[in-house]
Formats: structure tokens, sequence, C-alpha cells
């Protein structure tokens, strides 16, 4: 859809001065301002109310589709702001001496039948709920933003256990659906590497040897031999590495274990607001014994879904300056601030930060689809309504691979939209090059080992046979659909385990502290000292940098920051939040 732009006078004319009898001047033509766009959205609502998926769909089938994403993102935007009432299904009950409905603290004590704490229960909690709306914790420095360290979730991973438990500071939610489309096409690369092995070995008789490589980040390799005719893999010479035996990327959670956003929505709503998905429960049932049944309709999850999908992606202050609107409509970075900037990422790559935190992966295709056209980044229909998966048959409810709800991450996205002139500035969309969409996150969705400082009492994917039990997502992963076979996986190092996470994106950084999983990093130099294990070069190399070089490191990191406009068309645009300001405390 054309979006209309306010057109601004254009010249501005001078009158002639004082008694002269010159002819005025011509007009001076000045270039015009860039204002805020009208909204392309559906139509907006105050009031939420459940959304029926076959609303959706029926608007798919009629070729409304476009429409049909507009109208599951403002609906989902609704859901991501409402504080959702204890009669709509907000909270849960937590247990019979306990009135609140909402908890900081998990309540294991509590396991009486229905309680929280209570084992026997369909749907376990590991978290929560603890807050009435979404926006309640993502709020920082603004909508859609992380969490300071008093809104830290407190989990117990696993319930028979409640002494161990684990803290998770609250995420941006910028690009996520540029995340789940990278991880798609990374996880074709991986598991096409096998058969293409197979193929090359038989092919010339011998043994052969693939990476297990995606876009450029390798994890791991594959040996097949095929020297009797039949190709097998020689498991002693194979192994993956940053990812789960299926080969399956997943770009969500601190220790990057949910593959799918759908997946992990349904789980955020039950644990932190309280409000259970149909599909996660049932229907008419009250699982968290609170009153209100069917809190969460399967439209609902499909708008919710969509509306973190099609988030704005993180920019930078030197953009936000080109366009002018970094600080009040007024150019704010000097010329020494943008080469400081400048000078900062050369470093950040020269002293190996870039192995992990690399600058940008690109997508062959930038349509999101929800359903995804992924079997591993879908809910498996074999599944549907059986123990600990999704419990309602999606597809008869109209959730359709074949008629999903779809954007352009390139150019359909709703927010940051200016315009000057005629000509408009999708800011919030991501870029393409060379026929290839950008994702500019400075990471590669691949979990490393971070080093015994960072370790925690337990760690999450401790017990492959139960994975995805407790930690916001249905499906079991690990080690059912192993690519490889037994030999290539030694046995599971448990202390290694306790301190392995997925490289966190840096884009959107300056403004998310305070920093790591935990929050433990109050300042982004104390973040980079906290990188040991896989990581252990590069904070020894930032450390040997003169204090200028690194003082230019982390003004690059304050570069990077999340932006949304929230003025109305024809307005002029916000400035940056000043709470994206980096300060660096170093002392010496």
């Amino acid at each position: 859809m054309k979006k209309s732009c306010s057109l601004l006078p254009a010249v501005i004319l001078l009158s002639s001065c004082g008694g002269s009898n010159n002819p005025p001047s011509p007009p001076v033509p000045t270039e015009p301002a860039i204002t805020a766009c009208s909204a392309d959205g559906g139509e907006e609502e105050s009031v939420y109310r459940p959304l029926d998926q076959q609303e959706l769909l029926s608007g798919i089938m009629a070729g409304k589709g476009e429409e049909v994403f507009h109208d599951a993102f403002e609906h989902g935007d609704l859901i991501f702001g409402t504080k959702f009432t204890l009669g709509q299904g907000g909270g849960a009950f937590i247990g019979s001496n306990e009135s609140s409905h909402y908890t900081r603290i998990p309540r294991a004590d509590l396991n009486a039948p229905g309680e929280w704490g209570d084992m026997t229960r369909d749907v376990m909690r590991p978290t929560g709920p603890n807050a009435q709306s979404c926006g309640s914790c993502h709020s920082q420095p603004i909508d859609d933003g992380a969490g300071p360290t008093s809104a830290n979730v407190h989990r117990i991973p696993q319930l028979e256990h409640p002494d161990l438990t684990i803290q998770r500071n609250t995420p941006h939610v910028f690009g996520l659906g540029a995340l789940q489309r990278l991880a798609e096409e990374m996880t074709d690369e991986i598991r096409d590497a096998i058969p293409k092995a197979k193929a090359e070995a038989c092919a010339q008789k011998t043994e052969v040897t693939k990476d297990f490589s995606a876009k450029g980040v390798k994890f791991g390799q594959v040996t097949v031999t095929c020297e009797s005719g039949t190709a097998e893999i020689v498991g002693q010479k194979s192994k993956l590495e940053g990812v789960s035996p299926d080969g399956v990327v997943r770009p969500y959670e601190w220790k990057k274990n949910v593959a799918f956003l759908r997946d992990f929505m349904r789980h955020a709503g039950n644990n932190e607001i309280g409000m259970q998905g149909v599909e996660l429960v049932g229907k008419d049932v009250d699982e968290d014994h609170d009153g209100p049944k069917n809190e969460l309709s399967v439209g609902d999850m499909t708008a919710f879904t969509i509306y973190m999908a099609a988030q704005s992606r993180p920019v930078t202050k030197i953009e936000l300056d080109d366009l002018g609107i970094l600080a009040a409509n007024k150019q704010k970075l000097k010329p020494e601030e943008r080469t400081q900037i400048q000078n900062g990422e050369k470093l950040f790559d020269s002293i190996g930060c870039t192995a992990c935190h690399k600058k940008a992966l690109t997508l062959d295709s930038s349509v999101f689809y929800e359903p995804s056209n992924s079997l591993y980044h879908r809910d498996d229909k074999k599944l549907f309504k059986t123990k600990g998966q999704v419990q309602v048959d999606l597809e008869a409810e109209g959730v359709k691979p074949e008629h999903p709800v779809k954007f352009d991450l390139a150019k359909d996205l709703p927010d940051n939209r200016f315009c000057k002139g005629t000509q408009e500035t999708l800011l919030g969309a991501f870029e393409k090059q060379n026929g290839k969409t950008v994702v500019r996150l400075y990471g590669d969705l691949k979990r490393h080992w971070m080093g015994d400082e960072l370790s925690e009492r337990v760690d999450e994917l401790e017990d492959p046979k139960e994975y995805g039990n407790g930690h916001m997502s249905l499906v079991n992963y690990d080690p059912v659909n192993a690519i490889l076979p037994q030999a290539s996986y030694g046995d599971y190092d448990v202390e290694k385990g306790k301190a392995i996470f997925g490289t966190r994106e840096l884009w959107g950084v300056a403004c998310t502290g305070p920093w790591l999983h935990d929050g433990r990093a109050t300042t982004l130099r104390e973040a980079v000292n906290w990188h040991h294990g896989d990581s252990n070069d590069s904070r020894n190399n930032f450390n040997k940098l003169t204090k200028s070089e690194q003082k230019d490191v982390l003004a690059f990191l304050g570069n990077l920051v999340l932006y949304v406009n929230q003025a109305k068309n024809g307005e002029t645009p916000d400035p940056l939040s000043e709470e994206c300001e980096v300060k660096d405390e170093d002392k010496s």
C-alpha cells in the first residue's frame, strides 16, 4: 500500500527591504523537513477482544493478505500493551494461602494439587506470572525495549530442584522476525551438508569431509565414506558445535533453545503474564486455576507472533544523524565522533570480537511466514493434541502453512517510516544489497562456552530427554532427530554446559543496559571483561588496547541503538532517547 506523505512548503518568500525600489528577490528553494509518515495499519483497537483465526484465514483466502497482516500487527500490539485483569485471565492461582496471582520468585514450595509447584500439572511453569503486561518489562528505554535488573525473571529450570534458580534479564524484541528467517535458512544449510557429502563421497568412492557451515558460521563438520559403495557417516570424525543434535538453529532465549516465535510467545504469555493460550492448554480448560478459560485464542497467538516478528530493526546513531533526527531534529554527532565510531568498529574486528559477533548475515528471502514454511520452525501437526505438545489441531483452527500470514521484512514493517517531501525513508526495514537482505545483527545464532566466571548453578539444557519441558518450548528436540550417529557425541559436560550461552546480538546494545544474561554488567566495559571461555582472547586483546582505543570500541558499541518514532503524521520525529548514551566509568 502506498504511503501518503504530507508536503511541506518548499520555498520561503523573502520580502524586499525598507524603501528599496529593487525588485523582490526570487524565491530561494529549501530542503523539505523530514516528518513522520502517515500510519499504514489495520483498524486500531483500544480494548482487547479475542481474535478469531478463521477471520484471518478468510481474509487471506479473499486475497486481502496485506490487510490481514496490518490487522494482525495492530491486534498483537494491543496484546503486548494490555494490562490483563484477573477477569481476562491475567495471573494464575499461586497457592491456597496466596491471594496474589503474581510472583517474581518461583513458588515450588506450594505444591499441593493445582498450586504453582504441582508437578502433576500439564503445563509446569518455571517462573511467574510476574507482570500484567509485556510492556511492563519491555520498556527500556522505549516500548518493546529491554528491562532493568528490577524486572529480572527468576526461574527454576528443573522443578524437582527448586534450590537451583537462575535469573534472566529482559532483552529487547527489535528485529525478531529476521532472526527466525536467518535460523530457517541456516538450518537448511546445516542439514544439507550430509546429503551433499554422501553424494560427493559416492561419486568419488572415497572419504569426504564437509563443514556444517551456514552463512559463514561453522557449526562443526561431517565425514562420510563411500568406499563400500554405500554412504556412511564416520561418527568418530563428525561433530556438531554450537547447535542441537538435529542441526536446527534456534534463535531465541539466552541459551538459543527456542526455534520459532510462536512457540516462544505462547510460553511467554503463560509464564510471564499468566495468559494461557488455547493452543497451550486446550479449549475450555482452566489449567492455571484462576477462573477464566480460553484466555488467548489461536488468532490472538497468530497476531501476537506477527507483531513480534514485524518489529523494526535496531539502527545506529549515524543513521539517525544522517536523517537529522538524532537529537530533536538537529545533527549532534561531530566529525571527530564519527571518526571515533568508525575506528572503534575496525578495532572491534581486529581484536577478534566479530568471530562471534558477526557484523551481518544475509537472507536469500526476506518474506516472513506465519506459520513458517520451514518444517523445523513450526509445530509438527503429527503431534497435535499429544501430551506436552499443542493441545488443539492448529491446521483445523485455520493456521495453515499453505495460507500463511506473510510480510516482507525489507519493505512492510509498519514503524519508523519517514517522509521528506514525496520521498519516503523506511528506517525500520531491512536493507537490500545485490538481491540479498542484510541483517546487521552482530551475532551468529550459535552457542558458545563463556567460561566458568559466567557459570550458573544449573544448565537449562542439562537433560536432553526432557529438552523443552519448562524451557519455554513445547517441542522435544534433543536427542530426537539427531543427524549424526551416537558415536559423534561424547558425554555431555554438565559443568561446561552451565556456562554455555548463545551469542547475544549486539544491535541496539547501547540502549539495553544492564548487560549479560542476568544484568550483572552495569557498563559495557564490564560486559566485555566478563567474557572468558571461547571469547577469552578477544577480552584480552581489548585490554591490551590503549585507553584511547578502548574508548573508540565503546563508542562503536554506543552507536548501536534502538529507536521508535512516536510522532504522528506530519510531525517532527522524536529524538533518540537519552538513556541510550553509553557511560564509561573506567577510573584507571
